[in-house]
């Protein structure tokens, strides 16, 4: 089978980036031919070499397209618009493929999609990691009533001109079927994680970084990810202020975004925060295990709560309990496994409460920890998921 797929955030391992894509199409090329269109913009995050930028078998056909987390609204829509028509361009001029693989964000991928498979009478599948439009409209992104009305009318005729739709969390697959799309096309495959990469980091890694990073007799809390504007930074910012009186609580942030310059002038004021520079994927597991606690914190905003953040699964599998703070799939998962807790959104006194409360409660901790391991293991290994998506690739190229 000979699979393309259009993704414009292709990164490798050696980038801070979630490698879904990367861990599945690993898997694939071992027995199909696999093809991927993408931007180059990554390529200058690579914190290591530890990996080539493809896995090896993939057919690289690259767009110079910018993109960056930084980036502002005008900026985005260049970059996005850029790359479509970029990929429209490559799609067209390669081999005819079984069938093609759209993975989103933004729009734009599955819309280009749509037009080659249309034109190139091919199946295509539609992988939706995040809720366009309802994402940047809830973000403010999108004001014009007009332009919202376009992009929901192009958003749900991407849903039936697929052939197949994949989701990455189950609150994402109910947004879909209550579009009016059947529900016998929609799977929902979780983000999932590299559980060897998490099993293959030691007690001697652990606390090494914690000699590196003097932490001895710190309990660590941990937010690895994006600073963007939809993370609820102000929150863990307001949090951390809250404890910097407890000399036994450091916040460890990993990451870089839109809130990094006020990151950076806040750990010059407070004795409990300790910024990082974004690490690589092998990297961040490390980080995980040395937490004792790890953030995953979103905006108050409905869109949000159907997320399916890699740093919750990266965590759990490392025997680190996560507090979520979105209502949705994530809050009920913790509480149904008992392998986190919930605080709510936007309210930096609770999640300093929470935070302080699961600390002074290590054997709670462990618990929460070894639940996580355990249900990581049975649910989101990458190494298994993939089997999930090789089927339905399979299943739609045959029809």
């Amino acid at each position: 089978m000979h699979v393309t797929i259009l993704h414009q955030h292709h990164a490798s391992p050696d980038c801070p980036a979630t490698c879904r894509q990367y861990s599945f199409m690993e898997k694939l090329a071992r027995r199909h031919k696999i093809t991927l269109v993408a931007t180059n913009a990554w390529r200058k995050l690579l914190v290591t070499q530890n990996y080539s930028w493809v896995p090896e078998g993939v057919e690289l056909k690259e767009c110079t397209v910018a993109y960056a987390n930084k980036m502002g609204v005008v900026l985005r829509m260049l970059s996005f618009v850029g790359f479509a028509a970029c990929a429209f361009y490559k799609l067209m001029r390669l081999k005819k493929p079984d069938i093609l693989w759209a993975v989103s964000v933004p729009l734009s991928v599955p819309f280009v999609v749509a037009q080659v498979a249309r034109l190139r009478n091919v199946p295509w599948v539609f992988e939706v990691q995040d809720l366009w439009p309802s994402f940047p409209v809830e973000m403010g992104a999108v004001k014009y009533k007009w332009m919202q009305r376009l992009l929901f009318k192009m958003e749900y005729s991407l849903y039936k001109s697929a052939a197949y739709i994949i989701t990455l969390s189950p609150d994402m697959t109910a947004y879909v079927v209550a579009k009016g799309i059947d529900p016998a096309k929609v799977t929902t495959i979780l983000n999932g994680t590299d559980i060897e990469k998490a099993e293959a980091v030691t007690e001697a890694d652990v606390e090494e970084h914690r000699a590196n990073y003097k932490l001895q007799g710190k309990q660590v809390v941990l937010y690895a990810g994006t600073y963007g504007r939809a993370n609820d930074m102000p929150t863990i910012m307001q949090a951390v202020e809250l404890l910097a009186n407890d000399p036994a609580i450091v916040f460890i942030l990993t990451g870089t975004g839109y809130y990094e310059s006020q990151l950076h002038e806040l750990a010059q004021r407070v004795p409990n925060l300790l910024l990082l520079p974004p690490q690589s994927r092998d990297q961040v597991f490390g980080l995980f295990k040395l937490a004792d606690l790890s953030l995953v914190t979103f905006n108050d905003l409905p869109v949000l709560q159907s997320n399916s953040p890699a740093k919750f699964y990266d965590s759990l599998a490392c025997g680190t309990p996560v507090i979520v703070t979105n209502p949705g799939w994530t809050k009920a998962f913790v509480e149904n496994y008992s392998c986190g807790w919930y605080s709510p959104a936007e309210e930096p006194t609770k999640l300093a409460q929470t935070i302080k409360q699961v600390l002074d409660n290590p054997e709670a901790l462990q618990k929460a920890g070894c639940n996580g391991v355990t249900i990581a293991r049975e649910l989101f290994d990458r190494r298994e998921l993939v089997k999930e998506v090789e089927a339905i690739l399979e299943n739609v190229a045959k029809r």
